[in-house]
């Protein structure tokens, strides 16, 4: 079989699934079903306590804990963008330490610079 026709078997291969093709045809999968509350239950992740941190660290606890959507907030209210983590210092958190989120839920960190207390 020469390489070029091959490819076209290995494309035809695939064809039907990636046209859509219905449920229990060869090559696609059947999903499982799941209820939705214990789906939702067992994503849940408990958000860890950073008053106090740097910056910095706060953000590697956060991202150890699974937690990847986190948005800095100037406490001064003076809108800086938080350009060197390690200079600043976290005062507050939303949601609240110990809230259970699911992982994609936003987690706003607020913070000083070190200089400014």
């Amino acid at each position: 079989m020469s390489r070029r026709m091959v490819t076209a078997v290995a494309v035809l291969a695939f064809a039907p699934v990636a046209c859509g093709a219905p449920s229990g045809s060869p090559g696609t999968a059947t999903p499982t079903k799941t209820s939705a509350s214990t789906a939702t239950a067992a994503k849940l992740i408990k958000v860890p306590d950073v008053s106090g941190m740097n910056h910095q660290d706060a953000q590697d606890t956060m991202q150890r804990a699974s937690l990847y959507n986190l948005r800095e907030v100037d406490g001064t209210g003076q809108g800086r963008a938080l350009v060197i983590d390690r200079n600043w210092v976290q005062t507050g958190q939303n949601p609240a330490a110990g809230t259970e989120v699911t992982p994609d839920t936003v987690i706003t960190l607020t913070a000083v610079k070190y200089t400014d207390r």
